[in-house]
């Protein structure tokens, strides 16, 4: 059974460390997928399946918050630009489709990894 608390402390941990994170773009971003699936994992404790389950779900939570604010900034950038703003936008937003994908992918890996160095750490 998924432990949503685990999960929700887990995400917000790496949210707050991604935004004080920005002062180090990527490393700051790494650093909070890893340390949020630690805590989502130290939560729900019980193995490494369930570490690895509960690092999973609080990354890729994270990850899509993340892809769907980098979608809505580019976004209302194309907006302000008018309506070859708006198609040079429309247009790119198979690629930022695509960049979020990949951030949600990578951030739910390393925070599953860490989930389960979390639930090992608390058994």
């Amino acid at each position: 059974m998924t432990d949503w608390r685990a999960v929700f402390v887990g995400f917000v941990v790496a949210t707050v460390i991604g935004i004080v994170g920005l002062v180090l773009p990527g490393i700051g971003q790494l650093a909070a997928g890893l340390v949020g699936g630690f805590v989502a994992g130290y939560m729900a404790g019980g193995g490494l399946g369930r570490g690895f389950w509960h690092g999973l779900l609080a990354g890729s939570l994270g990850g899509s918050i993340g892809g769907l604010l980098i979608g809505v900034a580019v976004g209302i950038a194309g907006l302000t630009l008018g309506p070859i703003g708006g198609a040079v936008s429309g247009a790119a937003g198979i690629g930022i489709f695509a960049l979020a994908v990949a951030i949600s992918l990578v951030m739910a890996l390393e925070s599953a990894l860490a989930g389960m160095v979390g639930a090992a750490v608390s058994s």
